[in-house]
């Protein structure tokens, strides 16, 4: 158990049983936050899921620092107010904590606007609950990437954010402090993709086909969990259920990594690419998602998958430095990158207040 310092109150308020990225980034967050003063996770019981089963990923962190999450409290009080991914309560008529705080940041981890423009959720009604549920000197909205701080700014031009509210220049990203491993000298055609399993996160069925055909050395998908209750059957595919495989032993089954989503849906950072970036694999991934990486991910079209494959696999030191210079690029995504960020985010709040 780590202990807690003396310090500036520090207070997180979400739903800590969302699956895939918000847990995973949110664990990782309050390891570097912890150091800077007193934290507090303030869990709300949302109508988006049951139970209260905290995610796994999480709830090791919360062990290992000595926090033991509050479930609904009537009130929360801190220096600073931490509230993750304002779509859990979408389903919900009043945010029931009230919310009192030198500065309440609300990290957008979903795009407020769709590829097309359409709302990715009820911004207003999610915004306007946490407004109404809170009293603080600044509240700011805290994007992730540049597309999701696009997103941002779009919904903001079109339907405004409630009075007050700013959002920060600097983007809170996710941490990726992976443990960075050596590409293969030898890569072969085996490719996968990993995300949790929601409709949203799939491509239509014509374009993964193209990025997981027949040809190919190995189909590893892990997170498949929509694409096990189908009638349509992809014998070249090897299929995983969501959590039934260990991460590294996925990266361990492939050598690319091909990531696309429906058309309809727009990664807002991208987590698990980074994931295999660290894990020595070559990424590929369309434009809008691959941009917020500096080329680190591979920018394609579906059709454009299979050729790129092969061009990696007729140059092996090819592949070699193109991982080589992916991990060097997402150390702008450590934990240490972070913590000066944020600490700089605290001082200028404790300043402003006192």
């Amino acid at each position: 158990m780590t202990p807690m310092p003396a310090g500036p109150r520090i207070a997180y308020v979400l739903d800590p049983r969302f699956p895939g990225g918000t847990s995973s980034g949110v664990a990782e967050e309050l390891k570097v936050t912890a150091r800077f003063g007193q934290v507090a996770v303030h869990a709300i019981g949302s109508r988006m899921f049951g139970g209260r089963e905290v995610a796994p990923q999480l709830a090791g962190v919360l062990e290992d620092l000595g926090v033991t999450p509050v479930w609904d409290a009537p009130v929360i009080g801190a220096d600073i107010v931490i509230l993750h991914n304002p779509v859990f309560l979408k389903f919900d008529a009043a945010l029931q904590s009230r919310i009192v705080t030198r500065h309440l940041i609300v990290v957008a981890q979903e795009n407020f606007l769709r590829p097309g423009g359409a709302e990715g959720f009820d911004v207003a009604h999610c915004m306007g609950l946490i407004d109404r549920a809170s009293l603080a000197l600044r509240k700011s909205v805290a994007p992730v990437s540049g597309h999701n701080r696009a997103t941002v700014a779009a919904w903001h031009q079109r339907f405004g954010l409630p009075p007050g509210w700013g959002v920060l220049p600097e983007d809170w990203f996710h941490i990726c402090d992976f443990a960075f491993l050596p590409p293969t000298a030898a890569p072969r055609d085996q490719r996968g993709r990993l995300s949790r399993p929601g409709l949203e996160k799939f491509p239509p069925r014509a374009v993964m086909d193209l990025c997981f055909p027949p040809h190919a050395e190995a189909n590893v998908i892990l997170g498949a969990d929509p694409l096990l209750t189908e009638d349509t059957v992809r014998p070249h595919w090897t299929l995983h259920p969501f959590r039934s495989l260990e991460v590294d032993a996925f990266f361990r089954l492939i050598d690319f990594m091909v990531y696309f989503t429906a058309p309809t849906w727009q990664e807002s950072f991208g987590r698990v690419l980074a994931e295999g970036i660290a894990a020595g694999k070559v990424v590929i991934a369309d434009p809008a998602t691959a941009e917020s990486f500096d080329g680190a991910v591979v920018s394609a079209r579906p059709e454009e998958v299979d050729a790129i494959i092969r061009s990696f696999l007729a140059a092996p030191e090819r592949y070699r430095d193109h991982v080589l210079n992916a991990q060097s690029a997402i150390t702008r995504f450590s934990s240490e990158a972070f913590a000066a960020r944020f600490g700089g985010i605290l001082e200028g709040t404790l300043k402003v207040a006192a």
